[in-house]
């Protein structure tokens, strides 16, 4: 009886939408090696407890080997490779010289099986890191979460903030946005929140406030029937949907008018 295969899912997984899933769920027990690992789409942390299989690659140790070093000293000899997946469009090696097709014509010969994944569509078009960036971007945040596959998701620690919000009764969660992640569109939206394994339903706010003109962008998140104290905890947001743009405000009252009417649109 033939041993079971080890399996290595190959690829950027920078934020693991529907298309990495494909690769990743090709075989049992797959290990996940994330190439590189810029994770614009999913930060680090939250990936690592989804994923406790993922290996992250040393990109400064893989990115001078030629395609063959790669395949032999970190596929063969480390993972003991018998089964590789990858996407249609991966390229690895010194220069992005092979392709998926190279590696497999490579591995033939050495008896491992390569497992070439083709592209996963969304409204007749492939799902792509890049096209989910600019969703993102766009305020498109209900397409981005169908390629994703999950709703677009970040956790940082609560931090103390001017407590203006305390003042209209809107307090607010302020995190600062996670580095390497990409911003969504600046504005207003429904989200859930979850403190202490709990998921609460919430509005968002990201960007630089106009009224006050931060610095640099924020997130502040005001959790609905949630009355304890926040400040450094680690609380998750999932962004929903989009509401609207940020506003210039002239007064506190029409600031607490406009939150009303968010809050009213949620529920």
């Amino acid at each position: 009886m033939e041993s079971k295969r080890t399996a290595v899912a190959l690829g950027d997984f920078d934020g693991m939408h529907l298309a990495h899933k494909t690769v990743v769920t090709g075989a049992d027990n797959v290990i996940i090696y994330c190439v590189n690992n810029h994770f614009t789409l999913l930060q680090k942390s939250i990936f690592e407890k989804r994923y406790p299989n993922a290996v992250f690659a040393d990109f400064d140790t893989i990115k001078g080997m030629t395609a063959a070093e790669f395949v032999d000293e970190v596929l063969v000899r480390r993972f003991g490779a018998g089964i590789i997946l990858c996407g249609f469009n991966f390229r690895f090696g010194k220069n992005a010289m092979w392709t998926a097709l190279d590696l497999r014509s490579y591995l033939e010969s050495k008896g491992v099986w390569v497992r070439i994944l083709e592209h996963l569509d969304y409204q007749e078009q492939p799902i792509s890191s890049s096209r989910i960036r600019q969703c993102l971007q766009n305020g498109e945040i209900e397409q981005a979460n169908s390629m994703l596959g999950y709703p677009f998701t970040f956790e940082s620690t609560v931090l103390h903030g001017d407590a203006r919000g305390r003042t209209v009764g809107y307090p607010t969660a302020n995190q600062r946005l996670p580095e390497g992640l990409i911003v969504p569109r600046y504005g207003v939206y429904e989200s859930r929140a979850e403190v202490d394994g709990v998921l609460y339903r919430a509005f968002t706010n990201i960007g630089i406030r106009p009224s006050w003109r931060l610095e640099e962008p924020l997130c502040e998140t005001h959790i609905f029937d949630y009355n304890g104290d926040l400040y450094g905890k680690t609380v998750r947001v999932e962004l929903i949907k989009y509401i609207r743009e940020e506003k210039h405000f002239s007064s506190v009252e029409k600031l607490k008018e406009q939150l009303n009417h968010d809050k009213s649109s949620i529920i």
